[in-house]
């Protein structure tokens, strides 16, 4: 394969932009987040992962992660559950609610999780996985992925042994991140894997995992992955993804962190209200203005700010040009106006 990027791809009936993805993460992934992806390359957007028990009981907080703008698709929302039917009726929820893609998590490592049965505990229940892949395809329209790891214990190959059934079930592609469960996310991802699985089925296999340079992007690509996903490397660093996607070094200047930062908290304040957002970007600050960007102290400030007015006296003042910059990419960036399921894309209200 030809190494490009930019170069379009499909899952299913799906056409995806580029071949680089944004991955689920919980307590990250939230709308503002995936939407900044997008603008800096990203071809396809996760949700954070979706409780399908947390859908059927009507749960607030579960109904507002399906909150999707009309900028972010292709878009796969992600569930998680260990029970077919249910599984089932969370596709069925959040197609309605906009979704592109049902991606199923067979791979999350977290105990809460796992120990319901759900996550990667479903890498010991071949069967039950098989039957949810069905299950789920049956259900819905949108085309159903996978998200998996290597399988339980360190050198494990689950992942080769079943990601070929998950495919015979219905899957439309695979995501995979090869460290096992125990490893959670020390260690290294076996990427080795990864080509070896795209090897023995015919749907797309998608990479995640250590994956954080345009070289390495390439290798994948190369060995015949259908593209690469970044996680935790673009928290923080969006402008990371552009550089993936076009090999050439991305160094924002302080106007540009802080232009960029504020302009993700407001969106996030929309999103979340301001009260919750206050809590939710304290770890932001450390991903954006680390790495020898900003000084310490700021950080330190920053953090204990009583509001986010506050945050952003501080980051403008801290920078000089942010504010013009700032006042730029709002002008540039339309408002989405789409809503899903009935709920406002904002708790604030507006577009």
């Amino acid at each position: 394969m030809s190494f490009d990027l930019r170069q379009r791809w499909q899952i299913g009936s799906v056409e995806i932009p580029s071949r680089l993805a944004l991955a689920p993460m919980a307590g990250v992934s939230v709308q503002a987040f995936r939407r900044q992806a997008r603008r800096f390359g990203a071809g396809l957007v996760w949700s954070e992962m979706v409780s399908s028990a947390g859908l059927r009981h009507k749960s607030r907080r579960t109904y507002e992660y399906l909150r999707i703008a009309s900028d972010e698709h292709p878009l796969a929302v992600q569930i998680f559950g260990s029970e077919p039917a249910l599984m089932a009726e969370a596709a069925r929820i959040a197609e309605a609610a906009g979704a592109d893609l049902i991606d199923l998590n067979f791979g999350c490592p977290v105990r809460k999780v796992t120990a319901t049965g759900a996550g990667a505990a479903l890498l010991e229940q071949p069967r039950l996985a098989c039957r949810i892949v069905a299950e789920v395809t049956a259900a819905a329209s949108a085309p159903v992925t996978v998200k998996l790891r290597s399988g339980i214990e360190p050198g494990s190959r689950t992942c080769i042994e079943l990601g070929p059934q998950l495919a015979g079930s219905g899957a439309r592609a695979l995501v995979l991140h090869p460290r096992a469960q125990r490893q959670m996310y020390g260690g290294k991802a076996d990427h080795s894997l990864t080509s070896e699985l795209a090897r023995l089925v015919e749907i797309p296999v998608v990479a995640s995992g250590d994956i954080s340079s345009h070289d390495r992007a390439r290798e994948l690509i190369e060995a015949g992955i259908a593209a690469v996903m970044i996680g935790r490397a673009a928290e923080g660093n969006p402008w990371l993804l552009s550089e993936i996607l076009s090999g050439e070094p991305a160094e924002p200047s302080q106007a540009q962190i802080a232009a960029e930062l504020v302009h993700f908290m407001r969106e996030t304040a929309r999103e979340l209200g301001d009260p919750r957002a206050g809590s939710f970007l304290k770890k932001f600050y450390g991903w954006y203005l680390g790495h020898g960007r900003f000084p310490r102290q700021l950080r330190r400030e920053l953090v204990e700010a009583e509001t986010l007015k506050e945050v952003e006296r501080l980051l403008l003042a801290a920078a000089l040009g942010a504010e013009d910059l700032l006042a730029q990419l709002e002008a540039d960036i339309p408002r989405p106006t789409q809503t899903a399921l009935g709920l406002p894309l904002t708790l604030s209200g507006g577009g």
